[in-house]
C-alpha cells in the first residue's frame, strides 16, 4: 500500500430470527446486530405522556385482545429472515413477504426509531396447523380478560411496588412474595396488609380477589370495607390445586354508598396468615 490509497470494508448484515426464550413460538427479527419493530397503530393513546394525576403515569387507552395483534403464519419458520424485502430509498426499512393474520402496513423498521405508537418486535409466528389450533383457544381466553378489565373500576397487584404505593398501602406483619412469576402479599399473626381503591362513585360493585390453591398453613382471615367487615374467609385446604384461584365477594351498598374511595383490608388472625393475595379488583357486578 502506498499514501493515499482507499481501503473500503464491507460488511454485510444477515437478516436472521430469535426466539423468546420459553416461549419458542415468538420471535424476533433482526438485521445484523440491529432489532426490527413495527408500528402497529396510533389511535387511542390516551395517558401516552405522563401527568401529575393520580395514575397518570399508566397509559389509558383501550386494551386490545392478544388475538387480535398481527400473528405471522408461516410453514417455514425458520427461514422467515430470509423473506424481508427491502424497501426502496428507506434504509433499515423492509417489508415481510410472508402471510400476516390481522394485517396492518407492517414496515419493519430499527426498534430504537419507533417512537409514540403501539408497536411489536416479537412476533407470534405459527404454522398453519398452529394458527388453527391457537385461534381457537385463545379467543374465549381474551373475551373473558377483556369483559373483566371492561367491568374493572380500579385494580391493584399486591407485592408490586408501583401499584403498592399509588394505593396507599397500609401495612402490619406483612410480607411479600412471588409464584409462578406473578408477586403477591400475606399478613400473619394478627398483621394485616390495606389500599385505597378508587370506586368512581359507584355501586353495585364487588371485589375479585386471585389466590393460589395450594397454601401451606392456617388460612383464615377477614376482609373488611373500611371498618366494616365484608367476609370472615378460610382458604385452608380449600382447593389442594396448584394453580391459581380468583374469589368473588359482593359488597352491599351501605359499604359504598356515596364513596369515591374505600380501603380494602386484609386481617390476619392470632396464628393465622391472610392470603397469599395476587391480586385485588373492585369490579362491576355481573
Amino acid at each position: 500500500m502506498k499514501k493515499g490509497d482507499v481501503v473500503q470494508i464491507t460488511l454485510p448484515m444477515r437478516n436472521t430470527i430469535e426466539h423468546l426464550p420459553n416461549v419458542s413460538e415468538y420471535i424476533a427479527i433482526m438485521h445484523g446486530p440491529i432489532l426490527l419493530g413495527a408500528k402497529t397503530g396510533t389511535e387511542d393513546l390516551k395517558g401516552l405522556i405522563a401527568d401529575d394525576s393520580r395514575y397518570g403515569q399508566y397509559a389509558g387507552g383501550e386494551y386490545l385482545p392478544v388475538d387480535k395483534a398481527p400473528i405471522l403464519v408461516e410453514d417455514d419458520i425458520q427461514n422467515i429472515a430470509s423473506k424481508l424485502q427491502p424497501i426502496k430509498d428507506k434504509p433499515l426499512h423492509f417489508k415481510l413477504n410472508v402471510k400476516v393474520v390481522n394485517p396492518t402496513e407492517l414496515i419493519l423498521e430499527p426498534f430504537y426509531q419507533i417512537h409514540d405508537s403501539r408497536y411489536m418486535m416479537y412476533w407470534l409466528s405459527l404454522t398453519n396447523s398452529g394458527y388453527k389450533s391457537y385461534v381457537d383457544s385463545i379467543a374465549s381466553v381474551e373475551k373473558e380478560k377483556l369483559a373483566l378489565q371492561k367491568r374493572t373500576i380500579d385494580f391493584v397487584m399486591p407485592g408490586e411496588q408501583q401499584p403498592e404505593v399509588d394505593h396507599a398501602m397500609q401495612t402490619e406483619k406483612s410480607t411479600k412474595g412471588n409464584n409462578l412469576n406473578e408477586f403477591s402479599r400475606e399478613a400473619r399473626d394478627g398483621g394485616f396488609f390495606s389500599y385505597d381503591l378508587a370506586t368512581k362513585s359507584a355501586t353495585n360493585l364487588s371485589l375479585f380477589v386471585r389466590y393460589w390453591g395450594a397454601e401451606w398453613g392456617t388460612r383464615k382471615f377477614d376482609i373488611y370495607i373500611d371498618d366494616q367487615k365484608l367476609v370472615t374467609e378460610d382458604n385452608t385446604n380449600r382447593w389442594n390445586q396448584s394453580m391459581f384461584k380468583n374469589v368473588v365477594y359482593a359488597i352491599p351498598d351501605a359499604m359504598i354508598k356515596g364513596k369515591s374511595h374505600l380501603r380494602v383490608k386484609f386481617q390476619s388472625l392470632q396464628g393465622t396468615t391472610a392470603g397469599a393475595v395476587y391480586i385485588i379488583r373492585l369490579v362491576k357486578a355481573n
